[in-house]
């Protein structure tokens, strides 16, 4: 039985039919089914395969319908590990192998490059006439973040994630949601802030640029101020994201915005931008919803004035 996606976190999207999607805590969407007089079942299976929840949609109370068995579990991949292969300099490979290896802060020290990673002011520094058009792809490591990491990031919209590649099935991508009305604000950014989503799966802390929420400071951002936001995930799961007070404007890779969203999942080694608005001053939590991650660490306060 198909689905039909018609809304993303409670936003009018483009209908979409597929056959299934993933999404992580905070994410929500609308479908339409069309059944018939037979029974469906309703199967939800967890990430990595522990488990699986089931509902059962019938025409009738007595009718049941077979339950799948669980998909096998799949491994991350080199690209899932170490990002885009096919970009960077012979640094930027090291630097991913260094990451695979468990080379730490010492043997590598991004810690001593000038990445400039939080909000930057392209005006003053003579680029050309529109500079943020498109999200730069060029990474900027904090020198807070801790370790090796990602250097050749992937954005990858239509990848379904890992487990669900080629399973012979229609599954969603960010790449398929597209705003059925549109992004109204067409405004152009006006700065830009790169954040990294950090992690030790080893001592399972979570962290902002390597720094966990008891040792940030915050996000500082201007009321009214169109804004472009790139994260970049430098761990190896996927950190749904949410950004509380503003809306969170999808972009592709060519500078092209997609979809509004108040929740984005970021998959391993990529790195994806999303434009918006600070329009209600105040402070503003962003974090993993993964309860746990934000728990550890992956929380950042977001200051509005």
């Amino acid at each position: 039985l198909k689905l039909t996606v018609v809304q993303a976190d409670g936003q009018n999207v483009e209908p979409v039919t597929v056959d299934e999607f993933r999404f992580g805590p905070g994410e929500t969407y609308d479908v339409i089914v069309e059944p018939k007089n037979d029974a469906y079942t309703i199967f939800a299976q967890s990430m990595d395969r522990s488990g699986y929840a089931k509902g059962t949609l019938s025409s009738s109370p007595n009718i049941d319908a077979p339950v799948p068995a669980l998909d096998p579990v799949e491994w991350l991949t080199m690209t899932d590990m170490m990002g885009n292969m096919t970009h960077g300099g012979e640094h930027s490979a090291m630097a991913g192998m260094a990451g695979m290896s468990g080379m730490n802060s010492k043997e590598m020290d991004h810690s001593a490059m000038d990445h400039g990673a939080m909000a930057m002011d392209h005006s003053k520094h003579g680029m050309s006439e529109n500079p943020l058009a498109v999200a730069s792809s060029k990474v900027r490591h904090a020198k807070t973040e801790y370790g090796a990491s990602v250097d050749m990031p992937r954005t990858n919209l239509d990848d379904p994630g890992i487990g669900l590649r080629k399973n012979g099935r229609r599954v969603l991508t960010l790449a398929d949601l597209h705003s059925l009305e549109g992004i109204t604000n067409q405004q152009e950014p006006e700065a830009e802030i790169e954040l990294h989503l950090t992690g030790n799966m080893e001592r399972y802390s979570w962290s902002f640029d390597g720094l966990e929420f008891g040792k940030s400071t915050p996000v500082h951002m201007k009321h009214n101020q169109r804004l472009r936001v790139i994260l970049q995930n430098d761990t190896m799961m996927t950190h749904p994201m949410h950004l509380h007070g503003m809306w969170s404007d999808l972009e592709n890779e060519q500078g092209d915005v997609q979809v509004r969203r108040h929740t984005i999942p970021v998959q391993p080694a990529q790195r994806i931008s999303f434009l918006t608005t600070p329009h209600d001053v105040g402070r503003w939590a962003w974090h993993c919803h993964l309860l746990f991650h934000m728990d550890a660490g992956m929380f950042r306060e977001v200051v509005v004035s």
